[in-house]
């Protein structure tokens, strides 16, 4: 690959900072709490976008809750809403006569904080993980591809939960601690496509600009976990926004206020998608409408009511 070539990957390689977020990795913040009437949506910064997200989310709830039906016998209870992983953190480390429903962090940070709670109080909490749909991130290949490829993905001991729900269509390497990454990726070069999955231990800062570079050398695709991914040179990459996001954690509250039973964990429902048009060409994969318009937008009310 040439210096040209290279030299608009290398500048767009700064997007990544804001995948740690996703990945839990910020900076402690203290968490704050804002009330409103049995709901509680929990921050753990005062940054402009999470003071955003909490106002949108609370006007959402707001609706939820004024068409919710009357609940005379107090069964239900209060619903917590945590933003971000170190909010998790703050309400799973406090008992709390609650429900609570995690969003804005990845599937790795909420079985990091609920595997060894008792069973009861995992029970009593849910997520909407920040990261897309393996299912729908596969799709996206296939839209892309229009033919069976070899997709691979790495995984390390910490996100080994996630292999049933890759369903056997990927080839899965493990990546273990201390192991030279570039190993891994010698064991994947055959794959087409590479699923990039949030790892803390895989894609740091610094490991993920010599996997876009690798694979970009070898000829592979990453799909990559966040539109910032996208931008720093993966291929493609379904992702949510902070409305589509917002409106699910308003359906999983409305559908707890309506049947008093809290869904399971779950990844992002509603999606848009994003492509690389430069790496496209580079890859030869010729994107069609199909696959840049591939999503799953929210329905046009505002809110679900139970």
């Amino acid at each position: 690959m040439n210096a040209s070539r290279c030299a608009p990957l290398r500048r767009a390689l700064g997007c990544l900072l804001a995948c740690a977020a996703a990945l839990g990795t910020c900076a402690p913040a203290r968490a704050e709490a804002v009330s409103a009437t049995r709901f509680l949506i929990v921050t753990g910064d005062h940054s402009a976008l999470t003071r955003q997200i909490a106002a949108d989310l609370r006007h959402r709830l707001q609706q939820v809750y004024a068409g919710a039906r009357p609940d005379p016998a107090g069964r239900r209870r209060l619903v917590a809403i945590a933003i971000g992983p170190l909010a998790l953190r703050e309400l799973a480390a406090r008992p709390c006569a609650c429900v609570v429903i995690a969003a804005y962090t990845s599937s790795q940070v909420w079985e990091a904080h609920t595997a060894a709670m008792p069973l009861a109080r995992a029970l009593s909490m849910t997520a909407i993980y920040a990261e897309p749909a393996p299912a729908d991130q596969l799709q996206l290949v296939a839209l892309l591809y229009k033919r069976p490829v070899r997709v691979a993905a790495i995984l390390s001991r910490d996100t080994d939960f996630l292999r049933p729900v890759l369903g056997g269509v990927a080839d899965i390497q493990h990546y273990a601690s201390g192991e030279d990454l570039n190993r891994v990726l010698n064991r994947i070069s055959s794959a087409r496509v590479l699923l990039a999955l949030p790892d803390h231990a895989v894609y740091t800062a610094e490991n993920i600009r010599n996997i876009l570079l690798s694979t970009y050398r070898n000829n592979q695709a990453v799909i990559g976990f966040s539109a910032d991914m996208v931008k720093a040179g993966a291929l493609a990459s379904t992702y949510s926004d902070i409305a589509q996001i917002n409106t699910q954690v308003a359906d999983v509250a409305a559908d707890y206020l309506a049947t008093g039973t809290l869904a399971p964990p779950q990844f992002p429902r509603y999606f848009s998608t994003i492509v690389n048009e430069g790496v496209a060409r580079s890859l030869d994969v010729s994107v069609d409408a199909a696959a840049r318009n591939f999503a799953n937008r929210p329905p046009l009310t505002l809110v679900r009511l139970p």
